[in-house]
């Protein structure tokens, strides 16, 4: 009796114990949140963006209510606060995760448009010219108002995208045009978790893409009005401009000036934009905070000089403010000209704010500006956030911001009492420490997104970034205002030469040994982890934002220590491939699903592929391969891939996961744990196959993707 006693005793004490390290918990967290008042409202679009996320991970699409029921439930708990403070602040939460979902809902609902189910043509189309891209070969039209022959109305998409081999130069935005094409719907990830091309045509209301057979027929001139007069305005204006300026600088250097003067990047050379990527250089050809900020900032600075120049004007207006008002018109000018996308946008909205701090003489450079533009592009363009383009554009900012708000305490002296010398290099320290915290920032997002991380960047940047500065885009702001005139060959014959000495950096970083690490995916929640961490070190600014880098630590490790799939199998059949024991990836061809195929190796972190043999033993011992059927073997698992139907009987007895191109009847193919046939493809896309010491297990792009509005409907639902 004594002894229960005793232990009921020692219980109670732990008991109150834990709750008063709670309690003592709870109390720190609260003078550290009190500390940072000012920052709470940081949060907000943090919040906003939270909700958002929660409706994209979502398998099925929610009832529309969901929303703005979180939202009533957020303004109840607020009306009941009465001055609690934490209370209001989670109301304040749970009401911002809400309206950032119902602003998702709500935009999924407004951009709803027909999507093409299955493959049509070869059909007539009748269309208008919405863009018109050049390519390598031909162009790429994205057309709108279409009218396509055998196809209802109300199941023709209100935009197509078509790529015409024979080329379309003369053809302007805004022609009215017909042409013969064969239509696909928007395709399918490559692999479970592989960027998702249909959803992002979703919301651009791209309801197919496809191939013309022979050129394009134009039936009416643009007209120059209509409800997307101003887009159309503006794609004429920038499909001349990037004529005229490839026409004045030839060859690679065109191709990048036009993307610079106009943000049209699809003429650039593949090898030279894979050679800017391998160097660490690749967000110079992105239209972003960099391009619009130089824009805007020589406009400032002539404007500014110019009326200092005119002292009659000087004395009797403010020239910063005025100065200000063209740059911002500069830079909406700019903005509209390169297509106005997230990058953009968000550069422009920071510009906005700054120049309008400047004009108020307020402090222009803080995390406030970089939130509120965040929350207004999502606001606009829920969707965005899954992309790559935003990640990337915010993470940069967000943390070269929080970088320099904590250097701004130290103070380094005047930069105009300095000489010369030292002037130049606290400018290189200043641009390399600006690159470091950019790839930081943005690395583990390349890796997500691209799984390549160019590990020599901060040497390339240190040299193309100045010149991008100093000397391309000055240029070009020249061969701007002198082409009304038709004077700016000059200009662009400059901006040309300090090109050819980027792309000369650019492959002389590409060319040094190991310059690009390749990387396979991190895990979903692996990244969660890294933004939560990443956002936590940059809002806050006591001590305690540290424990973000635990956050981030985590989930770095997700990278190399994460799962990857053993068999991969294209939705069509076309193509299967194996991850061998050595990290190289085996494919049954390589002359078909090229895309395919160059996506699994990324995902799987390798550059080294292999061809299966028709029959015999391989050169890896884990595959063999027959006429009929390859049978792969690992952790002591064995995966029958089956390529004729005359392998059934025989692998349906002795396999544990069958793979099959060919349909399967289960009843008589009792023995393996997972099947695949080919009807399971057909219905879910991609398959990727786990072979487990503790049993297979089966991932589809189905199951990643769920039944949502961009997603096509197959089979039973």
């Amino acid at each position: 009796m004594r002894g229960r006693v005793r232990a009921r005793v020692g219980r109670q004490a732990a008991v109150e114990a834990l709750a008063g390290r709670l309690n003592a918990l709870w109390l720190t967290l609260q003078i550290q949140l009190l500390a940072e008042r000012e920052r709470w409202a940081l949060w907000l679009p943090v919040a906003f963006g939270s909700g958002i996320a929660v409706y994209f991970t979502l398998q099925r699409e929610p009832p529309g209510w969901i929303g703005l029921l979180a939202v009533g439930f957020a303004a109840l708990f607020a009306l009941q606060a009465r001055g609690r403070t934490w209370v209001m602040l989670g109301a304040l939460a749970l009401g911002a995760v809400g309206a950032g979902f119902g602003a998702a809902q709500l935009r999924t609902y407004l951009v709803a448009a027909p999507v093409l189910q299955e493959e049509h043509g070869p059909a007539r189309i009748h269309a208008t010219v919405l863009e018109v891209e050049p390519r390598a070969t031909g162009h790429r039209l994205r057309l709108g108002e279409v009218a396509v022959a055998r196809l209802d109305a109300n199941l023709t998409p209100a935009v197509v995208r078509v790529t015409v081999s024979a080329g379309a130069p003369d053809i302007l935005p805004g022609d009215r045009v017909r042409l013969l094409a064969v239509l696909s719907p928007p395709p399918e990830p490559a692999a479970p978790g592989a960027y998702d091309f249909a959803r992002r045509a979703y919301f651009e209301q791209l309801g197919a893409v496809g191939f013309a057979l022979g050129g394009v027929e134009r039936l009416a001139r643009a007209p120059g009005a209509g409800p997307s007069a101003w887009d159309l305005w503006w794609a004429q204006r920038r499909q001349t401009i990037a004529r005229r300026v490839r026409a004045a600088v030839p060859g690679r250097a065109g191709t990048v000036a036009a993307a610079l003067m106009t943000g049209e990047r699809s003429a650039i050379p593949e090898d030279v934009l894979q050679t800017m990527r391998d160097s660490g250089l690749a967000h110079l050809l992105a239209i972003s905070g960099l391009h619009v900020g130089l824009i805007a900032g020589l406009v400032f600075f002539a404007v500014r000089a110019a009326i200092a120049l005119v002292p009659a004007v000087a004395v009797r207006v403010q020239a910063k403010k005025w100065a200000a008002l063209a740059a911002a018109l500069a830079g909406f000018c700019y903005l509209w000209l390169v297509g106005a996308t997230i990058p953009t946008q968000r550069a422009f909205l920071m510009l906005a704010l700054v120049l309008l701090a400047v004009a108020l003489d307020r402090s222009a450079l803080t995390m406030r500006l970089v939130a509120w533009a965040a929350f207004v592009v999502l606001l606009l363009h829920p969707e965005s956030l899954v992309s790559a383009s935003f990640q990337m554009s915010f993470a940069a900012a967000t943390a070269l911001v929080a970088a320099y708000e904590g250097l701004r305490s130290h103070t380094f002296g005047r930069t105009s009492q300095r000489s010369i010398p030292m002037r130049l290099v606290l400018y290189a320290g200043s641009v390399a420490l600006t690159s470091v915290i950019a790839i930081l920032a943005t690395g583990p997002f390349a890796v997500f997104h691209f799984n390549r991380l160019a590990l020599y960047g901060l040497a390339a940047n240190l040299v193309a970034v100045p010149l991008t500065a100093f000397w391309i885009m000055p240029a070009a702001l020249v061969a701007f205002a002198l082409m009304p005139l038709g004077l700016d060959g000059f200009g662009l014959t400059v901006m040309g030469w300090g090109i050819a000495g980027m792309l000369a950096v650019a492959e002389t970083v590409a060319d040094w040994p190991g310059a690009v690490a390749v990387l396979p995916s991190p895990s979903r929640a692996g990244l969660a982890l890294i933004i939560a961490g990443g956002v936590w070190l940059c809002l806050w600014q006591r001590r305690w934002r540290l424990w973000g880098l635990a956050a981030v630590a985590v989930g770095c490790l997700s990278v190399p220590w994460g799962p990857r799939p053993d068999v991969l199998v294209t939705g069509d059949a076309r193509l299967i491939g194996v991850r061998a024991a050595s990290g190289e990836l085996w494919v049954s061809t390589q002359r078909r699903e090229r895309f395919s195929r160059d996506v699994w190796m990324r995902r799987l972190g390798t550059q080294r592929v292999q061809t299966w043999p028709p029959w015999g033993q391989a050169e890896s011992a884990d595959l063999t391969c027959d006429p009929l059927a390859c049978l792969f073997r690992k952790n002591s698992l064995t995966a029958a891939l089956v390529r004729d139907g005359r392998a059934l009987a025989e692998d349906c007895r002795m396999a544990d996961v069958l793979v099959a191109v060919v349909p399967v009847a289960r009843i008589k193919c009792a023995r393996p744990s997972i099947l695949v046939d080919r009807f399971d493809l057909w219905r879910a896309g991609t398959h990727a196959i786990y072979l487990a010491r503790d049993g297979p297990r089966v991932d589809t792009v189905r199951a990643h993707r769920g039944t949502r509005p961009w997603v096509r409907r197959r089979g039973r639902e």
